[in-house]
């Protein structure tokens, strides 16, 4: 096995071509003290507005529901064929669901005066602004910043569904329409989920880190008594799968199941990707068999018909899960490290994996695949960047564990909640570290102004720095108004 280095920054991130780590002895931790500081936003971008902050988070009457689709005929098609889904959503809140329509490519400041002047019009009543927000397409179609930016202060998923050509496929969205109406009313007679929980036995440091900072803490956490118990009927720790067969035949049960997994995505080969089909097809497939396995990868081509988490919900945590933004939040640091000539070999590795200037952003192929399944899940939470294992570490002392960062996530799932109120949970992480790492850039301005010594610790930084970004790079993919279909959770008919 892969040794892990003390205070190492470990990736999920293998070459497509030859199923090995990129990065496989990490980086050392302080690598991260000469990261840029991240760009300006907005104001209120990475800020928690809530409306209707005082109503049930779950109560489509009280938080209402509305989708976003792009501009012109490729916006209207995916409306159309989404329609039952908009019809049970308007029977849930007992309103009209009224699409949003905006343009590609919007960057952070242009996503942020639309969610100011448009979504939170002042001439709209407060109770009619939706908070649960479906948007449609790919990301160059409706970009990740305004995913990102709606996310803060709304429960945001996306849907898009490409066929083999790459253009958006109506037949997929359709088949992920009827799959979540029918789920939402039609209970599966079960009273509580299993929660599933799988390390890829690949004997790499990160998943090592994977295994024993949050895969064994969150078992643990769901067998604890408490006031309230984690509501699940089977608590079921994966094994190891032999082959990705052996994986998908774990998460066949008929039982609404919760998954969160662990496990390298594909990236770019050593020798780049064939075509752009290729990459498409590829980047963000899982590496979930055991190392040296005749099958261990996870293609969207196996998940398409395969029954896999029927109605359930999926916590994907590999890179590139959910698919490859524009540009990597990690893309100037990485380059930096690149220019200083500093750890030769392994930081170029990686940055050769990121996009590349003039490459569309897409979603990853093998979400699109379990979305569209009929015998799938309902909503997958992935990475659209590099994974690091910073999501479930305690800054600054990367031994110790954070799992309940993701556990949260996780517990509202099985307890019923909509998908985008458990992934919520895992924003409120983001959003504190975020404030964390602009108050300490905030006070090191004002030292050298005072020119007073930096009363920030380089690793404390560099430690925030890796937190935020690795946190801010998840999404939800599927209705944010979808929930396990459990005893109880039936939508009016």
């Amino acid at each position: 096995m892969t040794a892990v280095a003390p205070g190492s920054l470990e990736l999920l991130l293998a070459d497509a071509i030859e199923l090995l780590p990129t990065l496989a002895l990490g980086l050392p931790e302080l690598s991260a003290g000469s990261a840029p500081r991240p760009a300006k936003t907005p104001r209120a971008v990475d800020a928690l507005s809530l409306d209707m902050p005082d109503a049930d988070p779950n109560d489509l009457a009280l938080q209402r529901w509305s989708v976003i689709a792009p501009e012109g005929p490729a916006g209207d098609e995916a409306l159309e064929a989404i329609a039952p889904l908009l019809r049970l959503r308007e029977a849930e809140q007992g309103a009209k669901v009224e699409p949003y329509r905006v343009r590609s490519g919007m960057g952070v400041a242009e996503a942020a005066r639309w969610k100011a002047d448009v979504l939170r019009d002042e001439r709209v009543p407060e109770e009619e602004i939706p908070r649960y927000l479906l948007l449609l397409g790919d990301l160059d179609e409706v970009s990740a910043e305004l995913q990102h930016v709606l996310a803060n202060g709304a429960f945001v998923g996306r849907l898009h569904v490409a066929g083999p050509d790459g253009r958006p496929d109506p037949g997929g969205y359709a088949a992920y329409a009827e799959k979540a109406v029918r789920w939402a009313r039609e209970s599966t007679g079960h009273g509580q989920p299993d929660a599933l929980f799988f390390v890829a036995d690949d004997g790499t440091g990160a998943t090592r880190l994977g295994r024993h900072l949050l895969i064994e803490p969150c078992v643990t956490m769901a067998h604890r008594p408490g006031r309230r118990p984690f509501p699940a009927a089977n608590i079921v720790d994966i094994p190891g799968a032999d082959t990705a067969d052996d994986f998908l035949r774990a998460g066949s049960a008929a039982r609404p199941s919760v998954l969160l997994s662990v496990s390298h995505g594909l990236g770019r080969p050593r020798r780049g990707w064939t075509s752009v089909d290729h990459q498409r097809a590829l980047q963000g497939a899982l590496l979930v068999g055991a190392q040296g396995s005749s099958a261990p990868l996870l293609t969207a081509e196996m998940l398409q018909s395969t029954p896999f988490l029927p109605g359930g919900l999926w916590f994907c945590l590999a890179c590139f899960g959910a698919g490859t933004p524009k540009e990597s939040a990690f893309h100037a640091w990485l380059s930096l490290l690149a220019r200083e000539g500093v750890y030769p070999g392994h930081v170029q590795r990686v940055l050769d994996s990121l996009p590349r200037d003039g490459e569309h952003p897409f979603l990853a192929a093998l979400p699109q695949a379990a979305l569209r399944n009929p015998q799938g899940p309902l909503a997958v939470i992935g990475h659209l960047d590099l994974a690091w294992t910073y999501s479930f570490v305690d800054p600054g002392r990367t031994t110790q564990s954070r799992a309940s960062r993701i556990f949260s996530c996780i517990q509202a799932m099985a307890r019923g909640s909509r998908a985008g109120v458990a992934f919520d949970a895992l924003m409120r992480s983001y959003r504190e570290v975020n404030d964390e790492l602009l108050s300490g850039y905030h006070a090191e301005e004002d030292a050298r102004v005072w020119s007073r010594p930096s009363p920030v610790p380089p690793a404390q930084r560099s430690s925030a720095f890796m937190l935020r970004n690795d946190l801010r790079g998840y999404v939800l993919l599927g209705d944010p108004a979808a929930r396990l279909p459990v005893q109880g959770s039936e939508a009016a008919p």
